[in-house]
């Protein structure tokens, strides 16, 4: 491309963006995405880098990339789930959008950040786009608003290695509720408790198991008693039966000795 050209490239805007900020709906502890198209106005390939203020606050993907000409592609900024809410919302976060010409053929493996650099000469249009927090009910307390900085410092925006499947960090802080106040000490209490009832619930099984053993012992001692005491009967029955020829025999003896004594003295 000729220098004259490029003195018109440098003239027309590079990038259309739609829209012209990041609106996110505001919830404690959830996660908010929104997504912004750039369009290519020139008839040139355009590559382009987002970076932001806050790069451990947010996830984008794709973070650079390569437009057509004439052509567009998306880009998804998520917010990780906060665990305290600003005041009224308040957001000074901002986001800017790098955007040159490649030549054709250029991939996004060789997008570095040699590529954005002015030093060379070559023209880099820079757009920044801010963040606006809206809450998911509308409320006169809590209004957007959208904080200006004397100097923003812009980092870029990576993909994240410890990332959940909806593409953001995974970030582990202590629980808090809506108004900001710290609930650990009120969690910890409560699973003190729950561990104590889980306690005494074990110990209360224990304890009916070892009375309904000792129900089902009771109960077969008893049943082999009931059997003794058949047996007795059964086997004393016989023995009144047996015992009485036995006592008859003796006395038909003794009365026959008594007479035969008195036949024959």
């Amino acid at each position: 491309m000729d220098q004259g050209a490029a003195v018109v490239v440098m003239a027309e805007e590079l990038l259309e963006i739609r829209p012209h900020e990041l609106k996110f709906i505001f919830e404690l502890r959830k996660q908010s995405s929104c997504s912004i198209q750039l369009g290519n106005k020139t008839d040139q390939y355009v590559a382009f880098k987002v970076k932001t203020t806050s790069p451990k606050k947010y996830c984008v993907r794709p973070n650079i990339g390569i437009i057509k000409p004439n052509g567009a592609s998306d880009f998804t900024v998520t917010m990780q789930a906060q665990q305290v809410a600003p005041p009224v919302l308040q957001c000074r976060d901002k986001f800017l959008i790098q955007g040159t010409i490649v030549p054709f053929g250029t991939s996004e493996e060789d997008i570095t950040a040699d590529v954005f650099d002015k030093g060379s000469g070559k023209y880099v249009e820079e757009r920044k786009i801010k963040v606006v927090l809206t809450s998911p009910v509308q409320s006169p307390l809590l209004l957007p608003v959208c904080g200006e900085r004397k100097q923003d410092s812009f980092s870029e925006t990576t993909v994240l290695k410890d990332v959940s499947p909806a593409g953001v960090e995974n970030v582990s802080s202590p629980l808090r509720d809506p108004e900001g106040l710290d609930v650990s000490e009120d969690f910890k209490e409560l699973k003190s408790r729950l561990s104590l009832v889980d306690s005494k619930l074990k110990e209360a099984e224990l304890t009916i198991s070892r009375l309904t053993e000792e129900r089902s012992l009771q109960n077969r001692e008893r049943d082999a008693l009931r059997r003794d005491l058949e047996m007795l009967r059964k086997t004393g029955g016989r023995a009144i039966q047996v015992g009485f020829p036995f006592l008859y025999v003796c006395a038909v003896v003794l009365v026959a000795l008594a007479v035969g004594y008195i036949i024959h003295p």
